[in-house]
């Protein structure tokens, strides 16, 4: 029998881990903290629901439509100079929106510079942890992207604390100085490819199989597979349903009665919950099979829309944030490592962004046809509906896709110098 390659002491892998998290809390701590800021700006400037939606839609749009772009720019400028410009561009736009006098200004600062910063960062950072990792790809992607959990639990309570206090203007520039004292000794961490440090990956004495072409398919190559056009459709269809709960969820708070702290607790154990699914998801799949299991997250997420529909009551709403968030946790740290089942290779960031140019459309789609649904009708029950749906043809795709060839998930970095 042969035995698991031993591996090296201090795997520095771990810490690319750690410094993926730190950037992804500050770039999606960012984006979701804007759940706080939403009733402080509508009431501020008299705008709608549908408007103040476009904010948070505008920039959900930018940061995964432009995932394959930047994705290519990491591949070819390196990813640590791209994360770096994306957490300036997150201080920056968020800087800037303390200052906005009128709703569209919000969208060419909050909008813009968040947008572009977290597209700048999220591919390109996922990216790198699964250069790191072979057969713990699922838990290192799990602990990685619970960043993203993080951020969702902890920024929007301080944004809310901070509105309080100090009024939605010095909020926003509050949470500017966070980003970079948060995210710059992050991307200083980052370290691409294990061979950059004379490693192989899981830290393992030895280098994987030899498997497939040395750079991995092409993009064109990629998108003449059905396992792309399947993995697209499935986060086309989930990502159109899964974000109106972070733009919507405190305004539907207070039509029920409850404060506007109230509203942003309930996003915030949308992040607890998140926390958990991608932990212990990102786990247990590696055991219990990718495919299979992201197919159980978007039942999950549709079981958990239904429940919104019913949900009144205070302890109704926590329980829908937390579970919704621990099926949205799961989603976000399967589909990357699943990809790179596929995948792997030297293009995996540009591959990893197109895919995700289909949330792209859902993040910009999803959250504002909510708000022009709530507007016309005064209720959430058709949009929720349809993301019930909707979760149900991502199930079918994950049906439809088949299991990869063993070799597909074992394709190797390029050998590591000497150490």
């Amino acid at each position: 029998m042969l035995e698991s390659p031993s591996r090296a002491p201090r795997f520095y892998g771990w810490v690319v881990v750690g410094a993926v998290f730190g950037i992804l809390f500050v770039a999606f701590g960012a984006a979701y903290s804007f759940a706080a800021f939403f009733n402080a700006l509508r009431d501020d400037f008299g705008a709608t629901r549908g408007d103040i939606s476009l904010v948070f839609a505008l920039a959900g749009f930018l940061y995964f439509g432009l995932g394959a772009v930047t994705g290519l720019l990491a591949d070819r400028l390196g990813p640590r100079r791209v994360i770096g410009a994306g957490i300036l561009c997150i201080a920056a736009g968020m800087a800037a929106a303390a200052f906005a006098q009128a709703v569209w200004q919000v969208y060419l600062t909050y909008s813009l510079g968040v947008g572009l910063g977290v597209g700048l960062a999220y591919v390109p950072a996922v990216g790198v942890v699964q250069r790191w990792f072979i057969r713990r790809r699922g838990m290192a992607s799990g602990f990685a992207v619970a960043g993203i959990g993080a951020g969702t639990l902890v920024m929007p309570l301080v944004a809310a604390a901070a509105i309080e206090t100090l009024g939605w203007r010095p909020s926003f520039v509050l949470l500017a100085v966070v980003a970079l004292a948060i995210g710059i000794p992050s991307v200083l961490a980052i370290v691409p490819n294990p061979a950059d440090r004379g490693l192989y990956p899981d830290g393992d004495r030895f280098p994987p199989p030899a498997v497939g072409p040395a750079g991995g398919p092409t993009v064109a190559q990629v998108l003449r597979t059905r396992a792309f056009w399947l993995m697209f459709g499935a986060g086309l269809s989930t990502s159109l349903g899964i974000f109106i709960p972070f733009a919507h969820l405190t305004p539907y708070a207070r039509d029920h009665g409850y404060s506007d702290a109230f509203g942003a607790l309930l996003v915030g154990l949308i992040g607890v919950g998140s926390i958990a699914g991608r932990l212990v998801l990102g786990s247990s799949a590696d055991r219990l099979g990718r495919r299979r299991s992201l197919a159980g997250t978007f039942t999950a997420m549709a079981i958990c829309l239904a429940w919104w529909l019913i949900a009144t009551e205070a302890w109704a709403l926590v329980l829908f944030a937390v579970a919704f968030g621990a099926s949205y946790g799961g989603f976000v740290a399967l589909m990357p490592a699943l990809a790179a089942d596929y995948f792997a290779g030297r293009r995996f960031s540009t591959v990893l962004g197109l895919i995700y140019t289909s949330a792209a459309v859902g993040a910009l789609v999803g959250p504002t046809l909510a708000g022009a649904l709530y507007d016309a009708r005064e209720s959430y029950a058709l949009p929720i509906t349809l993301g019930i749906l909707l979760n149900g043809v991502a199930v079918a795709c994950m049906v439809l896709l088949r299991d990869p060839a063993p070799a597909a998930s074992t394709a190797p970095s390029a050998a590591p110098a000497a150490r």
